[in-house]
Parts: structure tokens; C-alpha cells; sequence
């Protein structure tokens, strides 16, 4: 039996703010945005490449804004990678080079709640989803 990841939810304040931060700063796609009513909104983004997505939302979504920390995306190229989010006006730290292995290289930013975010450089293992061109 497969167990497949498919959602992490994402607490934010301000879900406009988060919006434009994952999708326009990161690149991720809305698969949809809906409000229900006055106090429920609900949204889904995806990263290019992946299977699972993450959701931010209002009167649905639990958990205090910026308490979400060390979710791991996975890139073929880590420099590629950052020098896009640097483009894009995300305040992401240096490369971290723990060992010279595959995997073995991160970088590291926060959404403007502060959830924690790491992107891992693994060759051998990256689909091709890269981090979207402007």
C-alpha cells in the first residue's frame, strides 16, 4: 500500500500576503482559491514538480501563523534555485554545504509569518520540477 504525502497545511495571517508570497515569490501554482463565506477561505498552491501541496486558509486552517518549521523542498540545482528566489525579492540565506555527498547542500528562508522553510540540493533524485522562470 502507497502512503502518499499530498497537503501540508501552512498557518499565515494575512492569506493575500501568503498568496502573492507563494505564488508570486516562489513560483508555486494555485490550484484554486475559494471563499465559502465571510469567515472561510480556503487555498491550495503547488510547487512545480510536486505531488504534494500545501493550504492556507481562513476560519479552516488551525495552528498559529509561523509555527510550521524545516518543511523540505528538493532541487536538482541549488544555485539555480537561489538565484531565483533572490530575483524574486525572498530574503534566502547562503548556500550550506554540510558534506561535498549528493543532499548534502541547503538553503534556507522564511514566508513573511516566519514558517521555516529548506531547500535540499539532490541530483540523483530531482524529476525535473524546477523553480519556474519569470
Amino acid at each position: 500500500m502507497d502512503w502518499t504525502l499530498e497537503v501540508v497545511v501552512v498557518p499565515v495571517s494575512d492569506l493575500d500576503r501568503a498568496k502573492h508570497f507563494y505564488a508570486e515569490q516562489l513560483g508555486f501554482t494555485v490550484d484554486h482559491d475559494t471563499t465559502f463565506d465571510e469567515n472561510t477561505r480556503i487555498m491550495q498552491l503547488t510547487p512545480p514538480g510536486s505531488a504534494c501541496s500545501i493550504v492556507i486558509g481562513k476560519g479552516i486552517v488551525k495552528g498559529e501563523p509561523g509555527s510550521l518549521k524545516g518543511v523540505q523542498l528538493v532541487v536538482s540545482d541549488l544555485e539555480k534555485a537561489r538565484a531565483q528566489l533572490v530575483e524574486r525579492g525572498v530574503e534566502v540565506g547562503e548556500i550550506v554545504r554540510m558534506n561535498e555527498k549528493d543532499g548534502g547542500s541547503f538553503i534556507f528562508f522564511d514566508d513573511p509569518d516566519g514558517n521555516s522553510w529548506a531547500v535540499q540540493e539532490i541530483k540523483a533524485r530531482a524529476t525535473g520540477g524546477e523553480w519556474k522562470q519569470s
